[in-house]
């Protein structure tokens, strides 16, 4: 089975939303999906957006939030997911785009319409450049051992050789 599919993963702070923002930057190919940015204040982390590459920004968690979806001190927004970031991968979809996910992560897993739209889209003739949790789930490990998914470890010491084969493996 042919390859189509990129994760990235890594501890966190390794610099996993920082390459893919790189490497798609230096894609000449379309592209459809979302990053997820820190929310800093008075340098401080205070919570996370979505960033979708058709220029729409919501917050998908935030410390003043009151959500039952919580991880750590961040209450998460399922409806901002899925009203931003989901809508986006969806509109993928329709399309021979390269899709964009920026993260397969805790937060994004209390949604169950995320992790259906995500299937749907490692099922679809699309490729998909995006990252995961590090740490063991069901839900990722299952994405992980995918035959047409290559998982790339990402750590600080091989930031620019995972960059390069990212670029090599995505323009050809």
């Amino acid at each position: 089975m042919k390859i189509k599919n990129f994760l990235i993963s890594g501890l966190p702070q390794c610099g996993k939303t920082t390459l893919i923002k790189e490497v798609v930057s230096q894609l000449d190919i379309e592209k459809k999906g979302f990053f997820t940015e820190e929310i800093r204040e008075n340098g401080e982390r205070t919570g996370f957006k979505i960033v979708t590459l058709s220029g729409k920004q919501v917050i998908l968690a935030h410390r003043n939030f009151a959500s039952p979806y919580r991880v750590s001190r961040y209450a998460v927004s399922i409806s901002n997911l899925e009203n931003v970031a989901v809508k986006e991968i969806e509109q993928g979809l329709h399309g021979n785009f390269l899709i964009v996910i920026d993260e397969i992560g805790k937060m994004e897993l209390f949604s169950e319409k995320f992790k259906e739209t995500v299937i749907r889209a490692f099922d679809s003739k699309n490729r998909i450049l995006g990252t995961i949790l590090f740490k063991s789930n069901s839900f990722c490990d299952g994405i992980k051992k995918r035959n047409d998914t290559k998982l790339l470890l990402l750590t600080r010491e091989n930031y620019c050789a995972v960059k390069q084969d990212l670029l090599q493996l995505l323009n050809q």
